[in-house]
């Protein structure tokens, strides 16, 4: 685990496992449609679709604010596409390395 001081998110993005995942509701913190969503994203899977989409990232333990009764990480990425954009990508590259 990594944690960046806080000068080093200047152009970065943070990326939770429940902004992709199809199965968590807009209310508890999803942020891509349900066509670019998909299923129980991991840690992992986000990782290599950033590595393959040129982003940096870099895993922190940390749990999600909506979700903290959950023990999961969020991986920071460089913010090349905007933030809503660069969900989008990392969200359509998972869901294109698991078929």
């Amino acid at each position: 685990m990594i944690a960046l001081p806080k000068e080093d998110y200047e152009g970065k993005t943070v990326i939770w496992p429940s902004y992709i995942d199809s199965q968590v509701p807009r209310s508890r913190g999803r942020k891509v449609s349900l066509s670019h969503a998909v299923p129980a994203p991991t840690v992992d899977e986000i990782v290599r679709a950033a590595r393959e989409l040129g982003l940096d990232p870099v895993v922190e333990e940390r749990p999600y604010p909506r979700l903290w009764y959950q023990v999961r990480a969020r991986v920071v990425v460089a913010k090349r596409f905007g933030r809503t954009g660069t969900i989008k990508a990392i969200a359509d590259k998972v869901r294109e390395l698991r078929r």
